[in-house]
Parts: structure tokens; C-alpha cells; sequence
């Protein structure tokens, strides 16, 4: 396989199939949830957001997007390159948003309960072969 672009539309649909088929509602413990990624600093100069929601530990909905992202449970707002080096496994997230290279909106509780998932997520993420 080719790399593909980071955030481009093949790489969004190679990153829902994985996401898919490697992430299941056992390994995700059932979790339902939603987080909108808002990308500052593009390349391209562009607003740009990945979001995803988890339904009883299943994808339901996974969307990157220019603009306004949809209402998320949590929204996480860092650079491009922050979130490159997080979807390459180079920076976990919890160290991102201890860092302060990560802020973060909603339920930080929860959010530090739901890290391993993310994690898990970014593992798959971090499968695909992509130019960033």
C-alpha cells in the first residue's frame, strides 16, 4: 500500500476500516463516547478535525473535516504536527496533554479513564502507511 495523505480522504477511509475491524467492543470495553481532534497550524492553513464517536465500544461515526467540527463529549485542540506525532505512536496522549501540547475539553476525569482506549485507537492509526 501507498502512503496516504494524513487527514485526506483515503487515509480517512483506510483509518475507518481499520478502526473497524481492530477495535472491538470488548477490547474498547463497551465505551460510548464521542471527541473531536481540531488541528491548528496545517500545512495548508487550513481548520481542520477529525471526530469520532464509539458506540458500546463500536465505531459509529468517524469524519475528518474542514471547518466546525460536530458536538463532541470532548474536544481536543493542539497542532497538526502534535497530533501527527500522536497518530505516528511517537507521543502518547496523556504525555501530549500533561505536556500541555494537548488542551483539552470536557470531563478530564473521564478522560484520563478513557486514555487507554484512545491509545489503543492511536495504535491503529499509527498501522497506516502516511505522508504527513
Amino acid at each position: 500500500m501507498a502512503n496516504l495523505a494524513y487527514l485526506g480522504p483515503e487515509w480517512s477511509e483506510e483509518a475507518r476500516k481499520r478502526l473497524e475491524k481492530e477495535l472491538t467492543p470488548e477490547n474498547m470495553h463497551h465505551v460510548t463516547s464521542s471527541m473531536s481532534n481540531i488541528y491548528q497550524n496545517t500545512p495548508d492553513g487550513k481548520a481542520r478535525y477529525l471526530y469520532i464517536a464509539f458506540e458500546d465500544g463500536k465505531v459509529g461515526k468517524f469524519e475528518v473535516g474542514e471547518g466546525e467540527p460536530p458536538a463532541a463529549e470532548f474536544k481536543i485542540i493542539a497542532d497538526y504536527d502534535t497530533f501527527a506525532k500522536i497518530s505516528r505512536g511517537e507521543l502518547g496522549a496523556v504525555r501530549a496533554l500533561t505536556s500541555r501540547k494537548l488542551t483539552l475539553r470536557g470531563n478530564m476525569a473521564k478522560a484520563m479513564r478513557l486514555a487507554p482506549r484512545v491509545d489503543r485507537m492511536n495504535k491503529v492509526l499509527a498501522s497506516i502507511p502516511t505522508d504527513y
